[in-house]
């Protein structure tokens, strides 16, 4: 294990030091979660820095180092700017890679390579290193396709991959889900394999190539729609908001909004059909073989209920007797008791102003060492001297100043 700063407040990994060479959004959210659980994430910047760093919402100020992007999910590293096509700057990332227990690198199949440091470079400097990659497609080293060195993003995994076919209303065209799924789950399974790669070294010493491909995260993702096709021979398409296999499992309108009502059991079913004033429904359909058979005439018994009323009287009516809950807004989440109760809504500095702004907490809640944001991120090459001492600091304010002579 590589010699690491200590704090007195330390996380789970504060004995871990990443080198965290991805940009956007899928690499960054995986070592966001790791910094978040106290590893040390010392971000590689290529020249000019991450591609999204400039990328809007942006807090008013007359200088505006970065945006919301950017904040979100690089809270808590470390930044430093180089260039690795130039022989000084890769000698000092090499420098940093004898100390890392974790690279990760989310460019093009090769690009590392190109450079000299792919991971077979750089497992001759530190033979213990865990080193681990996003693609769109993979890596050859794990399974080689005709796809890999395709460009790939978020839209592209979700469209390859099964999840817009099965989102969106039955006679709507195939939908995008809201969040970037293809760069958010792809890097939280990253991560998992990362602490694998880990905690295999603890036990062997022995590091490895850990690759993670968003179309295969995808497809993961997509778990349902594999077994559904294997079972029944039927490729699963888009339904709206209900569920294939459970009813009612749905979203309804209400009078000023819409609520969602999970009542696939039993005994859920019975309190709905209770609280509708309709127990002769529960006689009816006491099965979920029955009340998926008349699933279209039931959903439109329901909807009428909920839409003679009010969200919130729906979800006072059911709550603690079947599962329900109302759509909200971004504004309701902030508004939420739960959500601050939970810690989910953080604040850090925004660099170039005198205030905060808030970004996502973190959703991994421990007991003894608990993740959480730590720190704003960083601006560009801010942490130069700490990663390289300050004659490096020096040395690079000689060759910039050379550079605009």
């Amino acid at each position: 294990m590589a010699s690491h700063r200590l704090t007195a407040d330390m996380g789970a990994l504060s004995d871990l030091r990443v080198l965290d060479l991805t940009q956007v959004l899928a690499g960054p959210y995986c070592t966001m979660l790791l910094a978040d659980m106290g590893a040390d994430v010392v971000k590689i910047e290529r020249p000019g820095g991450d591609l999204i760093r400039s990328n809007p919402p942006h807090a008013e100020s007359a200088d505006e180092p970065y945006g919301g992007y950017f904040q979100s999910v690089n809270r808590g590293k470390r930044s430093l700017e180089l260039d690795l096509g130039d022989d000084t700057d890769r000698e000092s990332f090499l420098s940093l890679v004898e100390r890392a227990d974790v690279v990760v690198e989310n460019f093009k199949a090769g690009t590392m390579a190109s450079f000299d440091l792919g991971y077979e470079q750089l497992r001759e400097h530190n033979p213990g290193l865990v080193y681990s990659s996003i693609r769109g497609f993979g890596d050859p080293r794990t399974g080689e396709t005709h796809r890999q060195g395709q460009p790939s993003f978020d839209l592209i995994a979700q469209a390859l991959g099964g999840v817009m076919e099965i989102t969106g209303q039955e006679d709507g065209p195939p939908t995008k889900v809201g969040p970037g799924v293809g760069d958010l789950f792809t890097a939280v399974l990253n991560a998992v394999g990362i602490l694998a790669a880990v905690h295999h070294r603890e036990r062997t010493g022995e590091g490895q190539y850990v690759d993670t491909a968003m179309y295969d995260a995808m497809l993961s993702l997509c778990e349902r729609t594999v077994y559904q096709y294997s079972y029944t021979g039927e490729a699963p398409t888009r339904q709206g908001n209900s569920h294939p296999t459970l009813f009612p499992y749905d979203a309804f309108e209400a009078a000023d909004g819409y609520v969602v009502i999970a009542a696939f059991s039993n005994g859920h079913w019975r309190a709905l059909c209770e609280a509708m004033d309709r127990p002769n429904l529960a006689a009816e359909y006491p099965d979920a073989a029955s009340r998926m058979a008349a699933r279209e005439s039931l959903r439109a018994t329901i909807a009428d209920w909920t839409r003679a009323h009010e969200t919130e009287a729906v979800v006072d009516t059911l709550e603690g007797r079947v599962p329900t809950a109302p759509v909200q807004t971004t504004e309701d989440v902030f508004a939420d008791p739960h959500v601050h109760d939970r810690e989910m809504l953080a604040e850090v500095d925004q660099p170039g102003t005198d205030q905060q702004v808030t970004i996502a907490g973190s959703p991994i809640k421990m007991t003894e060492t608990d993740p959480r944001p730590r720190g704003r991120a960083p601006l560009l090459d801010e942490h130069r001297g700490e990663l390289l001492g300050e004659d490096a600091v020096a040395g690079d304010d000689r060759h910039r100043a050379e550079s605009d002579d």
